[in-house]
C-alpha cells in the first residue's frame, strides 16, 4: 500500500515558514528522502521554497528562526509503508517498533525524523478506537 501525507501542522503554528539556515543544502533531503517535490522558490524577503507531497505543502525559509526549535506533524495513512519508503530513499533510521502516543482521546502510531537541517518531523497514523 502507498503511504500518503494527509495533513500538516507546524509546531510553531505555521508549516509554511519552517526555518532553515541554508535552503540549498536542505532541499535535497526533502526531495530525495522524504519524497517532496519543489513547487516554487523565492529570494525575497528571504530565500524560501514551497514543497508538496500528496495532500500537504510545507515551506522552508532562511528566516532567522532556529530549526532545532521547530518542525511539523504529519497525519499519515500507511505509516509502515512510509517508514519503509524513507529508508529505501536513504534515511537509514533503525526502528524496532513504532511508538504509540495518546493525543486527547486518540491513539496514534508514530515515528520521528530529524532532518539534517535540525527540523523535527512527527509522522502519525490514527489508530482505531478499541471498544
Amino acid at each position: 500500500m502507498k503511504a500518503t501525507l494527509e495533513k500538516a501542522y507546524g509546531y510553531q503554528g505555521d508549516n509554511m515558514k519552517l526555518p532553515v539556515r541554508d535552503l540549498a543544502a536542505a532541499l535535497p533531503f526533502y526531495e530525495t528522502v522524504l519524497g517532496f517535490r519543489l513547487l516554487s522558490r523565492s529570494d525575497t524577503p528571504h530565500r524560501s521554497a514551497v514543497l508538496a507531497r500528496d495532500q500537504v505543502k510545507i515551506g522552508l525559509a532562511e528566516n532567522g528562526g532556529d530549526p532545532t526549535q521547530d518542525g511539523c506533524a504529519f497525519h499519515v495513512t500507511h505509516l509502515g509503508a512510509l517508514f519503509a519508503e524513507f529508508n529505501a530513499n536513504g534515511l537509514n533510521k533503525e526502528l524496532s517498533e513504532f511508538n504509540t502516543e495518546q493525543r486527547g482521546n486518540v491513539a496514534w502510531k508514530v515515528f520521528y525524523v530529524v532532518a539534517p537541517d535540525g527540523l523535527c518531523y512527527w509522522f502519525g497514523e490514527q489508530q482505531a478506537n478499541a471498544e
